[in-house]
């Protein structure tokens, strides 16, 4: 399609379906249509803010999540735009969920005019925090079951695709002469694996009482990190861009929490860009996506889930990624051979490969209703056949041994075959010796071992030390699970929804496009055109103009820390409805003066104290009289020293304009 977005008609949510299609121009599966030659590497970056207003319903938790009433930690786009010979790829981290066919295909469409970058060159990656907004996914069943409400949002998800899309030609316009490194380091006591039982089951995981000698790791401690420089006016180089991949779930802050964060991603990126910052002058955009990380949680101290715990293994592995940056600095260079890969396969029509078959219909597993290890569903974790652990003692069918929900006559009529996902996604970067790979699954450590050694076999001799594999790139199809991880039908077998063989069946895939992608330099394998038709629900509040006279803004007040949550100030106000402010544009921050001094933007060990960060909360709090609605801001942590005093100020947003609160010591 051409000319204006395929969702404006549906902006609205006037009708129950969304139906929708885009055309896919280069030609399918051959080698990538050239583009002039540029002799050495090119580098942008940019970074959007996804963080939407109010209302919306989160995903990860499924019925158990809420709708977010605000943000502490912002959500966003990261973009790292590279081109060399005749290669062009944007690699883009999202603080949501998953990536998502149809945000991928909407932003290829939307930039193909303004940049050189292709449907192949362009990666949807996610952190997987549970604390986004849904609805913005390809498939009915996972815009239903993701999050605590039904249905694709038009709106919320044509947001995204402006969003991302203006970072994408935003980090493109922006490129200049750079030079790239990827390194890899361990980070060691801030993980843990969640489904114990179904890893040792492995036959590649020793018999510790046997073979004691032999270590053996149930987590993926591999940091991989993507540094770019680039040439800076005075012709030396200066920080650009850093991408990190690591395996841990987005799960340090409770299921319970209503606002929207991007969990211990947040502060991982976080303490990786100040530390550059401190280090060079300067910050570069720092962005992070998922690793092998499906039965890998963070290590919270018991009882101890949220902020503070999110904070502490986040800024952790961001301390390891920064070291990691900087013994880089001798490895940058500017002769860096790129290729990109994807290829989209029908699995409607092609479910083989070297002899491993999926089945023709997915299924969903008991063990899924009763949650993850960390997450239980109350009294159902405890009941056969969801309870972790009870497979079927005499498996049959092309599931095994998954006892399936409503039976294999019963899911058929509640699940159409056509809700699940049916075209798979398997994408290949190379970035100089290493080769990054995509899959829209969750991934446990031992499947990406699997996956890891397979592209490694297909792609050594061309010269490629170095193999990463990255979960829930361009959408989310639920989990990957080793075929004896499965067998144990815990959660993450329950949710391997195209059974015993999809580990094996991934990994085949996987090599053969990697090999071809080094081969080859690049397969453009995207089907001519993609199709979606999805059940509809708008949740993204409508932006209209507020009628309320004015902001009011209530004395601040201080409460003391607790043992798991941080001491704050708190000020409360009177504004417009949701949809009358921006959400993802700046809208609280928090200001200092020193005696007769003026005001100045407040800073807590170097940071600034306002809404970019970690330490300041906005919420929501419902309306109230004549159209108003309430809201409120914390700031958590305060830093204080005698005779300083401090404000908060509601900064101009919308047609509201800025309005200083009162000041407080």
């Amino acid at each position: 399609m051409t000319g204006e977005s395929p969702l404006l008609p549906f902006l609205d949510g006037g009708g129950r379906r969304s139906r929708f299609g885009v055309e896919v121009p280069p030609a399918v599966e051959r080698p990538v249509v050239e583009r002039p030659v540029v002799e050495r590497l090119l580098a942008g970056a940019a970074e959007v803010d996804l963080t939407p207003p109010p209302g919306m319903p989160k995903a990860g938790y499924s019925s158990n999540a809420h709708l977010g009433n605000g943000f502490r930690t912002r959500l966003r786009a990261r973009v790292l735009h590279l081109r060399s010979a005749t290669t062009s790829l944007a690699l883009v981290q999202c603080d949501l969920l998953g990536g998502s066919s149809v945000v991928q295909h909407l932003v290829a469409h939307a930039v193909a005019e303004r940049t050189d970058v292709p449907v192949e060159g362009l990666w949807i990656g996610a952190t997987h925090t549970h604390a986004g907004p849904g609805q913005f996914l390809g498939t009915d069943f996972y815009n239903r079951w993701a999050s605590n409400k039904a249905g694709f949002d038009p709106a919320w998800t044509q947001f995204l695709v402006d969003q991302i899309a203006a970072g994408v030609i935003a980090a493109h316009d922006r490129r200049r002469p750079a030079r790239l490194a990827v390194g890899s380091t361990e980070v060691w006591g801030l993980t843990r694996n969640r489904s114990l039982d179904p890893h040792v089951r492995n036959d590649t995981v020793p018999d510790k009482r046997t073979e004691p000698q032999r270590k053996w790791v149930s987590v993926n401690p591999l940091l991989h990190l993507v540094r770019v420089d680039a040439e800076a006016p005075d012709g030396g180089l200066e920080p650009l861009a850093a991408a990190v991949v690591f395996s841990v779930h987005g799960t340090g802050i409770s299921q319970h929490a209503d606002e929207y964060n991007a969990d211990v991603w947040a502060y991982l990126v976080g303490e990786l860009g100040d530390r550059i910052e401190r280090t060079h002058g300067r910050r570069p955009v720092v962005g992070a996506m998922e690793g092998t990380h499906a039965d890998v949680a963070p290590a919270l101290r018991p009882g101890l889930a949220g902020h503070r715990e999110a904070q502490r293994i986040g800024c952790g592995i961001g301390v390891e990624a920064a070291a990691l940056y900087e013994r880089l600095e001798g490895e940058l260079r500017a002769d860096v051979t790129l290729a990109a890969g994807l290829r989209e396969v029908d699995l409607g029509r092609d479910r083989t490969i070297d002899g491993i078959e999926l089945p023709n219909r997915p299924a969903v597993g008991a063990a899924l209703i009763a949650g993850a290890m960390e997450n239980l569903t109350p009294v159902i974790h405890r009941i056969p056949p969801f309870k972790a652990g009870v497979p079927k003692r005499r498996p049959r069918g092309p599931h095994g041994q998954k006892w399936i929900i409503g039976g294999r006559w019963g899911q058929p009529l509640a699940q159409p075959i056509r809700s699940f996902p049916r075209v798979l996604a398997v994408q290949a970067f190379r970035l100089g010796d290493s080769v990054l790979v995509g899959l829209p699954f969750e991934i446990t450590v031992e499947s990406g071992r699997r996956i890891e050694a397979a592209v490694a076999a297909a792609v050594g001799s061309s010269g490629i030390g170095r193999v990463i594999v990255s979960s829930v790139a361009n959408e989310y199809w639920g989990y990957c699970t080793t075929p004896e991880e499965y067998a144990r039908q815990f959660y993450e077998g329950g949710h391997t929804i195209y059974g015993p063989r999809t580990q094996p069946f991934l990994a085949a895939h996987a090599a053969r496009l990697a090999g071809e992608t080094v081969r080859l330099g690049g397969v453009a394998g995207a089907q001519a055109e993609r199709r979606w038709d999805l059940a509809t629900k708008r949740y993204l509040p409508p932006a209209e103009v507020a009628t309320t006279p004015r902001r009011l803004l209530q004395d601040p007040a201080f409460t003391d820390p607790t043992a798991t949550v941080d001491g704050y100030w708190e000020v409360q106000w009177a504004d417009g409805p949701p949809g009358s402010l921006r959400w993802h544009e700046p809208l609280v921050r928090v200001e200092a003066a020193d005696g007769p001094a003026g005001w100045t933007l407040a800073r807590h060990d170097g940071r600034p104290v306002d809404d970019q960060g970690w330490d300041v909360e906005v919420t929501h709090l419902g309306p109230v009289a004549s159209g108003a609605h309430r809201y409120r801001a914390r700031w958590y942590d305060p830093a204080f020293r005698a005779g300083r005093r401090h404000r908060f100020v509601l900064l101009a947003n919308g047609d509201r304009p800025e309005l200083p609160g009162t000041p407080f010591d």
